[in-house]
């Protein structure tokens, strides 16, 4: 299978141009090139997150002797690839005829039509053919173009790696960064189902930690055009208060009273309540639970 060219993926990867029908069909069967793209992709996703980073430590040295290395390995390519070029047989120039191609490029450097046009001096005059030169056509063009742009992929790839090689600098020898949060210890917890005329799909649960805090987790809550808020209960004797409110998002982590007794108010209700200055519950509870442990 011919895979597409490296700086191809790259352009593709950073969306600097689309891809065509023939690569769309091959991204879709060849999991190698997907996979070249989606890292790609990923480089550049971790790129942007840091463009508001400052005072970034130096990269690895490990990270600029792998860039020196493919950017010298590709440097090292391009002469072979001209010296190839250069020794292309069969375009030798013979006796010159002496007619000056009639144009601006053959009247500025005395170059013959043979020469200018890449025709063989054998095949211009019918004489032994002499020193070789080198046709600068489209199509070499189009490879020395091909070939630098290689080139600068090579670079762009290893770039990116020195940003990954930063990354993973930053996360381990920031001294600043806090340390990770320890595991938080649950005292008590309770699954939320839906509540009343509640679709069925709503359920969350919530859990009690040990520093204080309520933390919910809620799913599929239908849409209501004010807000949710979370109370605790006493099923006795049907007291509660507000906890607080959730909001755009499925998690919330919610400081309780410091004296609150959770063996009286156990039961754990998220409601749907109006912009209505009103504080009391509104009566419209979507999920409740009752908390063990």
């Amino acid at each position: 299978m011919q895979h597409l060219d490296h700086d191809r993926l790259v352009f593709l990867a950073l969306g600097e141009s689309e891809a065509d029908d023939a690569e769309s069909t091959h991204l879709g069967t060849c999991a190698l090139c997907r996979a070249e793209v989606a890292t790609f992709q990923q480089v550049a996703g971790l790129g942007a997150e840091t463009q508001g980073l400052a005072d970034l430590p130096d990269p690895p040295e490990h990270i600029w002797q792998g860039i020196t290395a493919q950017v010298r390995a590709a440097e090292a390519q391009q002469p072979q690839a001209e010296t190839r070029r250069q020794q292309v047989p069969g375009q030798g120039v013979g006796t010159l005829t002496g007619q000056t191609n009639d144009t601006p490029f053959g009247r500025a450097t005395g170059m013959t039509a043979a020469e200018s046009t890449g025709t063989t001096g054998e095949q211009a005059t019918g004489t032994t053919a002499g020193p070789t030169v080198t046709r600068l056509d489209s199509a070499r063009r189009s490879r020395r173009g091909s070939g630098w742009s290689r080139w600068a992929a090579t670079a762009v790839t290893a770039t990116a790696a020195a940003a990954v090689g930063v990354l993973g600098t930053v996360s381990v020898l920031r001294p600043d960064d806090p340390a990770p949060a320890p595991t938080q210890v649950v005292v008590a917890s309770a699954p939320l189902a839906a509540y009343g005329s509640t679709p069925a799909a709503a359920k969350g649960d919530a859990r009690v930690l040990r520093d204080g805090q309520l933390h919910l987790h809620v799913a599929n809550l239908p849409r209501v055009p004010g807000y949710y808020e979370v109370w605790l209960i006493n099923p006795t004797t049907m007291e509660m208060f507000s906890v607080g409110t959730l909001g755009g998002g499925s998690d919330a982590l919610l400081p309780l009273p410091p004296n609150v007794d959770l063996m009286s108010y156990s039961v754990v209700d998220v409601s749907a309540e109006q912009y209505d200055n009103n504080t009391r519950h509104s009566g419209d509870s979507l999920l409740r639970g009752t908390l063990t442990g």
